[in-house]
């Protein structure tokens, strides 16, 4: 297998854009709820027919390649740092999980029991949100590092907005999880980021195709 291939391309551009969410819920409370829907559905999708299915289609990921292809180029663009950390913390915590069997069995029971809220509310209620939340507190959380999040301090009081926040960690790390199957490394996001650039490129070309 190439050290970095497309297909790990799009689950790390899922990594990102979970984690790019994180950053819009914590300071200023909303995001696209349709990108939001994208990943929580990934959480659900444990059984997909290829990578793209995990998110419905390309053109859903067209943020997180977006952030894949911003943050790894050359451009004079300021990085964004905090991004940056979040990512590489969920991946960390992608391998203590991995490294879990027990957290792993409690995390995959958790989630087919999500179907439960899913038939009584739709996907975006904030009882399922606080589902989704519910697990990422009760299996991910104890592995630890905690991954701090910057924002409103305000807006990170309420619990709504904690919910979220936990949820979209739950699915960032669901494209973690991907990537690692995929093969993905964690030193070739920094010493192979031209590849991550050009193959993050195609994807956003053909997006623009359809």
């Amino acid at each position: 297998m190439s050290d970095v291939s497309y297909e790990q391309t799009l689950a790390l551009a899922g990594v990102c854009q979970a984690c790019a969410l994180v950053q819009s819920v914590a300071r200023k409370g909303e995001m696209d709820d349709e990108q939001f829907a994208t990943m929580l559905k990934s959480v659900l999708n444990t059984n997909p027919a290829d990578t793209v299915d995990v998110y419905g289609e390309l053109v859903n990921l067209q943020p997180g390649l977006t952030n894949i292809h911003n943050q790894l180029g050359h451009q004079a663009q300021v990085k964004d740092a905090e991004l940056t950390r979040y990512v590489l913390s969920v991946l960390t915590l992608e391998r203590k999980l991995a490294k879990n069997p027990q957290s792993l069995r409690k995390l995959g029971q958790q989630i087919d029991a999500m179907e439960t809220k899913l038939a009584h509310y739709d996907l975006l209620h904030d009882v399922v949100v606080e589902g989704f939340a519910g697990i990422y507190k009760d299996v991910i959380s104890p592995l630890g590092p905690k991954i701090r999040v910057m924002g409103n301090p305000n807006l990170l009081q309420q619990r709504l907005v904690q919910n979220k926040v936990r949820a979209l960690l739950l699915a960032a790390l669901r494209s973690a999880v991907l990537w690692r199957q995929l093969g993905g490394k964690r030193r070739n996001i920094l010493f192979r980021r031209q590849k991550w650039v050009r193959f993050s490129a195609h994807a956003l070309q053909q997006i623009s195709n359809i």
